[in-house]
C-alpha cells in the first residue's frame, strides 16, 4: 500500500517556478481561474461563483493533504509568489500505488512550458518520494494541449471512454493517460 505524509507540506521548485501548499490569499487569483468558461471548458466541475468558493477549495485541499489523502500545490513563479496556477494528485488510491494529476494554469502563462516544468517536478515527486507505481490523468478528449503536456511528460493514452460522465446538462467522454514507474 502507498504511504504518504504531506506533513510538513513539500515545497517543490523548478528552475522558474515555485509549487508551494496553498494559503487563503491564494483565493482572488484562483477564483478568477476557476470562475473563468475558458479555462474551465474541459474541467467538468462547477463554474465558481464567487471568491468564497475559490477559499472553499483551497481549505478543502489543505484538509486533504493534512489527512494523507491528496495534494495540491498552487504553482507561482519564483520572482512572483502570486498564484498562477495549481497542480495536484486529485485522487489516490494508495492499495494500488496509484496517485491521478490534476492541473490549471492561467491563459497568460500557457504556452510557454511551464505546465510542462510544473508536471516533471510533480510526477518526480510521485515517483521518487511518494513510490507510485502509477500516475494518471483523466482529460477530455477536445484537450488536445493537455494531451500533448502529458506525452511529453512520458504519458500514454489507456482508454478513450465515450459518454462517461454527466456534467452541465449532457455526457461527457474521457480519455484516460497513465506512466508507470521505471523498473530498476
Amino acid at each position: 500500500m502507498l504511504t504518504v505524509s504531506f506533513t510538513p507540506f513539500p515545497e517543490l521548485t523548478t528552475p522558474r517556478l515555485r509549487l508551494r501548499q496553498m494559503r487563503a490569499t491564494d483565493a482572488p487569483a484562483l477564483f478568477l481561474l476557476r470562475s473563468d468558461p475558458g479555462v474551465m471548458r474541459y474541467i467538468p466541475r462547477p463554474l465558481a461563483q464567487q471568491e468564497a468558493d475559490a477559499l472553499a477549495l483551497i481549505n478543502a485541499y489543505n484538509e486533504l493533504a493534512q489527512k494523507n489523502e491528496g495534494i495540491n500545490w498552487a504553482i507561482t513563479e519564483k520572482e512572483q509568489d502570486v498564484l498562477i496556477g495549481a497542480i495536484g494528485f486529485v485522487h489516490l488510491e494508495k492499495e494500488h500505488f496509484r496517485a491521478e494529476v490534476g492541473y490549471i494554469l492561467s491563459p497568460a502563462h500557457q504556452g510557454k512550458g511551464m505546465m510542462q516544468e510544473a508536471l516533471t517536478a510533480v510526477v518526480d515527486y510521485g515517483f521518487n518520494t511518494m513510490q507510485a507505481h502509477t500516475l494518471g490523468a483523466i482529460i477530455d478528449p477536445g484537450n488536445t494541449a493537455s494531451a500533448a503536456l502529458l506525452e511529453r511528460c512520458g504519458f500514454v493514452k489507456e482508454a478513450h471512454l465515450r459518454e462517461n460522465g454527466f456534467h452541465l446538462g449532457r455526457f461527457w467522454d474521457t480519455v484516460i493517460y497513465s506512466r508507470l514507474a521505471e523498473r530498476k
